[in-house]
């Protein structure tokens, strides 16, 4: 692991496989538009899953699902409807999960998966 960005695309990487195992099947990772980005895009057969992947090294500034912030919310939101537009997906469930990493330098990563997150 490397500087802040690596670690951030570690976790996303390491989020997806812990996805994968649980059966749930990843449409896609990174998706942007103009408005922002969402990290991962899934599905486990009956709900679009839409994942927000938190990262760190440690927890000296607070547990990586605390920084997912009211208004981060809301525009994960906003990005998850207009990825559903574009892809003209309708009446599917979506849920919103968060991936709360926790990973220190030489030690194994601790993952917290909090499904319907908000």
């Amino acid at each position: 692991m490397g500087g802040r960005n690596e670690l951030g695309r570690d976790g996303e990487e390491l989020a997806q496989q812990y996805l994968e195992s649980c059966g749930i099947v990843v449409l896609e990772r990174n998706w942007r538009c103009r408005e922002g980005e969402l990290d991962i895009i899934a599905t486990d057969g009956v709900s679009l899953i839409v994942c927000e992947v938190k990262t760190r090294s440690g927890t000296g500034y607070g547990q990586p699902a605390e920084a997912v912030s009211a208004a981060k919310v809301a525009r994960i939101r906003r990005l998850a409807y207009r990825w559903l537009s574009i892809y003209r997906v309708r009446w599917v469930p979506v849920r919103f999960d968060v991936l709360a990493i926790v990973w220190r330098a030489g030690d194994s990563p601790g993952i917290r998966h909090i499904e319907g997150a908000f």
